[in-house]
């Protein structure tokens, strides 16, 4: 078996859905046939051989590769499979091979012959055979191919080609369309690597996640062509990712690229040289104007280019090159004068014609070295781009302009702008500083300093905002009512929002809205209503208020085009309390994501969306599909160098529903990644590090890690219902003696959250406490709250059946346990295991679980309580106080879903 052509990606990117098809396929036992599709170097070849190391031992395999020039060769990918064959000696029947090579016989008799020999070699074997680049196999391999698949038994056929070097003359096409007829064919096609997929085989080449930069730079170098990025990463090692952005392409690869063209006439050689210069985008027009041809010869020459797969036709009257490399190569070994009187001659086309494309002029001025032409295009591009949402292409562009005009603060302000919305924190802040530094007006100052506060924030450097936000009240005092002035105090309520300051955002808010309806201040109102309507709704008495602002606002902004402030408000809607409906939710949602993206705004269009989109589940009850978003989103993020808020954005909610789950050993990698990070929040990992003793049953792991957690909480200035239920439960399951609890809730719950969280806390430790009867009322006077969603909703149904099962009250204990199982028909973990002992006691399930639902300790408590001693003689015992005793029992009463310990012993001799 012939060996994987090699990478510098020491594990395949971006084809696991491939992968798993094929695998099925081969594993299914059936005869099967699967084609793969996709241009050079796209990873075809990866792909098989990554299917070929997963199959069982017994698997035959038979690999045979077509090569240029072998239409002439009959059964050449049969014969090339038979030269790699491990055992040929042993297996090979001489005078087959003999016969299948002897051009006197008949056509008939020499495809029977190589079926013969295909047969002898897989017998009845499960058995995977490949016939790589059938663009260029024989007609006579084409037929073996084609009667293989007609064959029976657990075998699976694979043919590789390239769809762009398949022409109506070749074998292979006539194959293709008979094998669509005849077979249900499973087409796989293969396309370029996205971005995240650069990112994650740059990230496993080198083995640290890439800078933002770098990939976006390399993706759009090698046009996400698996094959050209390894051959970098190989023919240039020891280079930052950084550096390697900017070193010139290996000879081998260039000599390669450069074949495409080597054979040209001058006039197309002229040509394409010409469309090298244009760029990017070579439009139809310009590339006349710039090379005299007329339009006749003009479509000749593009014609074959396209034939060749040098250039592809990308729009209208505009054409590109099919690699970027191609383009690079190519201008490699042209004259400076040469590119720069191209250049020239485009300038002054796109000057004469009045070009509405200011990139375009940029590029070829600065190719040119008319640099006044240069930074009047690249304001304007910037400007243009970042109307748009194009962010990165904005950065390029005010980038340009201050390679020759470093101080430019118009194009500062672009600059730290557009890298703030790329998600280029480093280079933003750096912008934004100099551009802080160098305004020349308030309006200036006032807007770079709004900017550097969501920087700062967004990088943790907490000191730098509050230092940013005495910057601004002082500007504040120097300047009078007006625009200048509104516009700052908005940036200290956006400082104050971000610091979660609630207070000291409304005050400013209120202010900036005073000057906005005095000065008729459209903008500055938008975004002081975005941070008064966003901190509203976070607060359980106020949320009605704030999304009513934020409804009212978000179709304003959009409609002014202030793109940013729309996304922020839907974002704060989508996040706060839940919409009343799941499909309002996911409208939400997807209008969050398209505004997002016209802002160019990537956390919220990307990162934001995806927690969005675990969230949307969570409504519906659909843990799976919570934890499969964040892993969806994670994974696109986690390749990427990042640095502050946005490093392990998903982290800790995903470890989160890990929890739900019960995927302990997750939770703990996840704990781990967070762990090396930088500035995470404070409470953050000893929060989850608690949880977790919680869940596994250690009572002194959970007893440590809980003082670590109070003491970051006093770092912590919001408190959260949802995580203050999360942490009790699991301090009840593991059975924290009463006085934590009661500790470890008043660190969790305060005045701000939502009065249906506060109430379920205090209910879930009146239960612990023996006073069922006192929590029942609790819990039925919240079991319809909208705020709390259907999980926790279910859990509170759950625990009014207990409480109702201690009163006796078995039909409405059944009545919860019936609604609470609807609620939670999509969840799983430990809220589904109180479920399944409530049903238990009840009679409506058959288990033999409830032991396992104990902690050992518990169970030895358990077993020692059927033998009938009191909690005295239980501490003396197992060596602990009475106090802690009594707690073992109460959790094992609760746990058990029963009120006495007689149960515990009628329940235990069940099982």
């Amino acid at each position: 078996m012939r060996t994987v052509r090699g990478g510098a990606s020491p594990v395949m990117i971006g084809r696991e859905s491939e992968l798993r098809r094929l695998a099925r396929l081969a594993s299914s036992g059936e005869p099967a046939v699967a084609i793969i599709a996709g241009e050079p170097g796209v990873g075809k070849t990866r792909l098989v051989h990554e299917l070929l190391a997963t199959l069982p031992a017994e698997t035959v395999v038979l690999v045979g590769q077509a090569e240029p020039g072998s239409l002439s060769r009959p059964y050449e990918v049969l014969l090339d499979a038979i030269d790699d064959w491990p055992q040929k000696g042993a297996d090979i029947d001489e005078e087959q091979l003999d016969a299948l090579t002897d051009a006197r016989r008949s056509p008939v008799e020499r495809l029977h012959t190589g079926l013969a020999l295909v047969s002898d070699l897989i017998g009845d074997a499960p058995a995977v055979i490949v016939f790589e680049d059938l663009h260029w196999a024989d007609s006579e391999s084409a037929a073996l191919f084609e009667r293989i698949a007609d064959q029976r038994g657990p075998r699976l056929l694979i043919g590789t080609y390239r769809p762009e070097e398949v022409t109506r003359r070749q074998p292979v096409a006539g194959l293709l369309a008979r094998m669509e007829r005849r077979h249900a064919v499973a087409h796989v096609r293969l396309d370029r690597l996205t971005p995240s997929q650069t990112a994650a085989l740059l990230a496993a080449a080198t083995g640290a996640p890439a800078p933002m930069r770098a990939v976006t730079a390399l993706h759009h170098r090698t046009g996400g062509n698996p094959f050209f990025l390894e051959e970098l990463l190989r023919a240039l090692p020891g280079f930052d990712l950084d550096e390697l952005v900017d070193q010139p392409l290996p000879w081998s690869l260039a000599e390669v690229l450069r074949r495409q063209v080597d054979d040209l006439d001058p006039v197309s050689h002229r040509i394409v040289e010409a469309a090298t210069v244009l760029g990017h985008r070579i439009p139809f027009d310009l590339l006349a104007d710039v090379t005299g041809a007329g339009e006749d010869e003009l479509i000749t020459v593009l014609r074959d280019l396209v034939t060749r797969g040098v250039l592809v036709e990308s729009g209208v009257d505009e054409f590109a090159f099919r690699h970027a490399l191609v383009r690079e190569a190519i201008a490699a070994q042209m004259l400076g004068r040469q590119r720069r009187r191209l250049h020239e001659a485009a300038l002054d086309v796109l000057l004469r014609n009045g070009s509405s494309d200011p990139a375009m002029v940029a590029h070829h001025a600065c190719g040119a070295g008319r640099y006044d032409d240069m930074i009047a295009a690249a304001r304007r591009g910037a400007a243009s781009y970042l109307s748009i949402g194009s962010a990165y292409q904005a950065l390029q562009l005010a980038e340009m302009g201050l390679d020759e005009l470093p101080d430019d603060v118009e194009l500062l302000a672009f600059g730290a702008r557009s890298a703030w919305l790329a998600g280029l924190l480093d280079d933003a802040i750096r912008y934004g500083r100099r551009w802080r530094d160098l305004a020349g007006s308030a309006t200036e100052r006032a807007e770079s300093l709004y900017l550097l506060v969501r920087l700062a924030w967004e990088l943790r450097e907490h000191a730098e905002v509050r230092a940013l936000t005495r910057d601004i009240e002082t500007l504040i005092a120097r300047l009078p009512p007006g625009a200048d002035q509104a516009r700052a105090m908005t940036a200290i309520a956006q400082s104050a929002y971000l610091t979660e300051d609630h207070d000291t955002v409304l005050l400013w808010s209120d202010r900036a809205l005073a000057l906005a309806g005095e000065f008729d201040l459209p903008t500055v109102r938008l975004a002081a209503l975005v941070e008064k309507g966003s901190t509203l709704i976070d607060r359980g008495r106020t949320s009605a208020e704030g999304r009513r602002i934020l409804s009212g606002l978000v179709d304003e902004a959009e409609a002014a085009g202030e793109w940013v402030l729309a996304a922020r408000a839907l974002h704060a809607l989508v996040d706060g309390e839940p919409p009343t409906s799941p499909a309002e939710h996911g409208a939400l949602l997807e209008r969050m994501r398209v505004d997002a993206e016209r802002a160019g705004f990537e956390q919220l269009s990307v990162a934001t969306y995806y927690r969005g989109r675990a969230r949307l589940a969570l409504r519906t009850g659909d843990l799976t599909g919570a934890i499969e978003a964040l892993e969806e989103g994670r994974e696109r993020d986690r390749n990427y160098r990042r640095r502050g808020r946005w490093a392990e954005y998903h982290g800790v909610f995903l470890a989160g529903l890990y929890l739900e789950a019960g995927e302990l050993d997750r939770v703990e990698r996840v704990i781990a990644d967070l762990t090396a990070v930088a500035d995470n929040p404070p409470a953050a990992i000893p929060g989850l590090a608690f949880h977790l003793a919680c869940r596994r049953g250690d009572l002194a792991a959970a007893e440590a890690r809980m003082t670590e957690f109070v003491t970051a909480m006093a770092e912590q200035t919001w408190r959260s219902g949802e995580q203050a239920h999360d942490l009790v439960s699991a301090a009840l399951e593991v059975g924290l003696e009463p006085g934590k609890l009661t500790r470890l809730a008043g660190v969790l719950l305060d005045d701000e959250m939502w009065d249906a969280h506060e109430i379920l806390v205090n209910a879930q430790l009146t239960e612990a406490r023996g006073r069922p009867g006192e929590a029942l009322a609790a819990y039925l006077s919240i079991a319809d709250a909208h705020v709390l969603g259907p999980v926790i909703r279910g859990t509170v149904h759950v625990n009014a059946a207990r409480c109702l099962l201690a009163a006796d009250r078995r039909a409405e204990a059944e009545t919860h346990a019936e609604t609470a199982g609807g609620l939670l028909a999509q969840w799983g973990g430990w809220r589904v295991a109180e479920l399944n002992r409530v049903r238990t006691r009840l009679g409506l399930t058959e288990s033999d679980q409830a032991p396992s639902m104990l902690t050992p300790r518990e169970r030895e408590v358990a077993i020692l309580i059927t033998d009938g001693l009191t909690n005295t003689e239980l501490a003396r015992r197992l060596y602990i106080s009475p106090k802690t005793a009594a707690v073992h029992v109460s959790n094992i009463l609760r746990k058990l879903g029963i009120s006495s310990r007689t149960e515990v012993a009628e329940l235990l001799t069940r099982f």
